[in-house]
């Protein structure tokens, strides 16, 4: 007990005196009582936690809320009941998948990944939450054509269970230039064919800002010509996928701007990794985003 009583010490003056310094006002950690101005209301935003894994699941719900915000992404059904005791949403569920590099091009996972994802579409729907995850997986050789067919064999065992039980799922787009060597869902084109193909309004796209930079580019454009086609959005500065601020090349004000303007009412999800050397530091990043995103 006094371990964690320690450790919640700690992070209630970590949280208040980095909030304090990104926005210049005295902080109440955790308290529900902050003198942060209120956010827009026009983005949702959400923070990955994988980005914030120096800090428990617990303790991140803390911070976000105290920033302003109440959504977390990827988070498996085993750890919800944290969100929920913290009133957060699960704003992208994971946990179906088998990997990144083995997915639904690949006819040879199609068992698996049915079983995975009838069992987890009930449990997110249960849970009362919306959006699942889902990849493409590597080419190993295939061309675009073939890996269309085997998603959409694949994807339509699973996508009338998605439909009745309201659960969206997203496959999302990577880079394959720097992070992502050979994953096939690489080109904004390539997945809006899919859901073309799929003819589901319970299959989108999670269209990741930092990687359809580094691949193609051209973001704003794209989000305005396919917009009905994403479902979930993630961040990242450009290049090294750190801080969305000033030293990278994506003005986040514009794009978060564009956005707005489609109505997306969605989730717009913080997934850069903090190049902060303290947790105050990287707390301030997080704070800083939001403010950055919120148009």
């Amino acid at each position: 007990m006094a371990g964690t009583q320690s450790r919640r010490s700690w992070l209630q003056s970590v949280t208040t005196a980095a909030l304090a310094a990104g926005a210049g006002t005295t902080l109440s950690a955790f308290s529900g009582s902050t003198n942060t101005p209120a956010l827009k209301g026009n983005i949702l935003h959400s923070v990955c936690s994988w980005t914030y894994n120096f800090l428990s699941l617990d303790e991140l719900c803390h911070v976000v809320k105290d920033i302003g915000f109440a959504a977390i992404d990827l988070v498996g059904p085993k750890d919800w009941h944290i969100l929920k005791k913290n009133g957060v949403d699960s704003s992208m569920c994971n946990g179906a998948e088998i990997s990144l590099v083995k997915g639904w091009n690949d006819p040879q996972y199609h068992n698996t990944l049915v079983d995975n994802y009838t069992k987890h579409i009930d449990l997110v729907a249960a849970a009362g939450y919306a959006n699942l995850i889902c990849f493409s997986g590597n080419r190993n050789g295939m061309d675009d054509e073939t890996g269309l067919n085997n998603c959409v064999k694949g994807l339509k065992r699973i996508m009338a269970l998605a439909e009745k039980k309201e659960v969206v799922i997203q496959m999302e787009l990577f880079n394959s230039k720097v992070d992502h060597k050979d994953y096939m869902a690489d080109k904004s084109a390539w997945g809006v064919e899919l859901c073309k193909r799929l003819g589901s309004p319970n299959f989108k796209l999670l269209y990741d800002i930092y990687h359809m930079q580094i691949n193609e580019g051209d973001i704003i454009h794209t989000i305005r010509d396919n917009h009905e086609y994403f479902g979930h959005y993630h961040t990242a500065g450009v290049p090294g996928r750190n801080e969305i601020d000033e030293s990278q090349e994506i003005f986040y004000p514009a794009v978060m701007k564009a956005i707005a303007e489609t109505g997306f009412k969605g989730y717009v999800a913080q997934e850069f990794r903090p190049t902060g050397k303290t947790p105050e530091e990287k707390i301030a990043a997080l704070k800083k985003a939001i403010q950055i995103c919120d148009v």
